[in-house]
């Protein structure tokens, strides 16, 4: 398994991308849906990581610069065949490392607050972070969840 910085240029990332848009879309009530699309991820303040198992995508995740010492933890997916197989951990563990790197020393994130997120909201809490206050442009929504970690 290999973690690499993507520039999202590829058929295949594009794909496992629009797969992660759409079911967030068929989760997530349109108002509170915060997952960002390729051009959205594209973006000069976004870095961006794929895993990849050979050729083939497995998962991915993002960070979004929001100042100098900010940063949001985007996009994070797992393909469904691999979910619970470490793949999340693996990549969750490189970005908090690479984004203290960076000199970022706090990350914070959105996620939802239905049940099909709880298993992310567990990673995350193994990882460190706590719930904290909506932040950046975000606004109190019953459909997310914010949680916050220093680097």
């Amino acid at each position: 398994m290999n973690i690499v910085v993507d520039d999202l240029s590829g058929p295949q990332i594009a794909g496992f991308l629009n797969e992660h848009v759409q079911q967030m879309r068929s989760i997530t009530p349109l108002e509170s849906k915060h997952a960002l699309d390729l051009d959205g991820l594209r973006a000069p303040e976004v870095t961006f990581w794929s895993v990849m198992d050979g050729e083939v995508v497995v998962g991915c995740g993002a960070i979004k610069k929001l100042d100098a010492t900010h940063a949001e933890l985007k996009s994070m997916r797992t393909a469904p065949a691999r979910k619970r197989t470490g793949i999340a951990s693996l990549l969750l563990k490189h970005i908090i490392t690479e984004t203290r790197r960076l000199g970022f020393t706090r990350l914070s994130l959105e996620t939802g607050s239905a049940e099909f997120f709880l298993p992310a909201r567990k990673l995350y809490e193994k990882f460190g972070f706590h719930p904290c206050e909506p932040f950046a442009d975000y606004q109190p929504d019953p459909n997310s969840v914010y949680m916050t970690r220093l680097l």
